[in-house]
């Protein structure tokens, strides 16, 4: 359990770096900034004060858009949705998403009019991508179009990226998801793995040779590791930690069976 102490010291680093966030986009440019611990959560990011760092540290490009009140705005706000799609920054620039990369899934995203409704015409994002399935992001914007953000984006993203990982790690740290490591056994992920794939007990124990029973055990052993109840979360924890992975795309070898 976190003590008042250890509180008070966490707090204190992430306002450190709430402030090198807002500085790094203001020597880019960027100089407005938003940014989300948990994009699943409505919850805002608070200081030591309580109040939200939106309110404290950073600034929006609209004063009056309280975007950390409203519990809709993370299922509405494009630059979310595009942060749900990849790992790796991005940047907003003439209307649309982009990459260092060709990346389809993210290019599809329309924005332009939603990012002009909040007054955005120029953007880098950085999603935070955790353990346990978490997602932060932090976006810097300008309303003015900048014309050489693509290079801007080549040369400083990395810079961003890791100061965006840095404050929403720190900031997670002594959540409920800051658990000792868990070590699942071969046979455990293999049942996970095929439970993910939509299998039932019956169809993984003439996958893998085993017995019924001995799938249910091996799903309740690895649900008891996971800390959590029943075979559903025992797989969404196990791929939130990189056991499953891309179930819809694997191809499970025979040496896996």
């Amino acid at each position: 359990m976190t003590t008042a102490g250890e509180e008070i010291e966490r707090l204190a680093r992430v306002a450190a770096l709430a402030e090198r966030v807002r500085d790094l986009g203001r020597g880019v440019g960027l100089p407005y900034v938003a940014a989300s611990a948990d994009i699943s959560s409505p919850e805002p990011m608070l200081g030591l004060d309580g109040k939200p760092l939106a309110e404290t540290i950073f600034e929006w490009l609209d004063a009056s858009l309280y975007y950390w009140r409203d519990r809709a705005f993370a299922l509405r706000a494009p630059f979310i949705l595009a942060a749900r799609c990849t790992a790796e920054p991005f940047f907003y620039h003439q209307g649309r998403f982009a990459s260092w990369r060709p990346l389809a899934r993210l290019e599809a995203i329309e924005v332009g009019e939603a990012a002009k409704a909040f007054g955005v015409e120029a953007a880098i994002i950085a999603p935070a991508h955790l353990t346990g399935g978490v997602i932060g992001a932090v976006v810097w914007a300008s309303a003015e179009p900048l014309a050489d953000l693509p290079a801007l984006y080549a040369a400083r993203s990395d810079e961003l990226h890791g100061a965006a990982l840095r404050l929403v790690s720190a900031y997670r740290d002594g959540c409920d998801d800051d658990v000792p490591p868990v070590r699942l056994t071969k046979r455990e992920i293999q049942c996970l793995k095929w439970a993910a794939a939509g299998k039932t007990d019956a169809d993984i124990a003439q996958i893998i040779g085993i017995a019924g029973p001995t799938v249910r055990f091996h799903v309740q052993n690895a649900a008891l590791k996971l800390r959590v109840a029943g075979r559903a979360q025992a797989v969404h924890r196990a791929t939130g930690l990189g056991y499953i992975g891309a179930v819809g795309r694997a191809r499970h070898r025979a040496s896996d069976r």
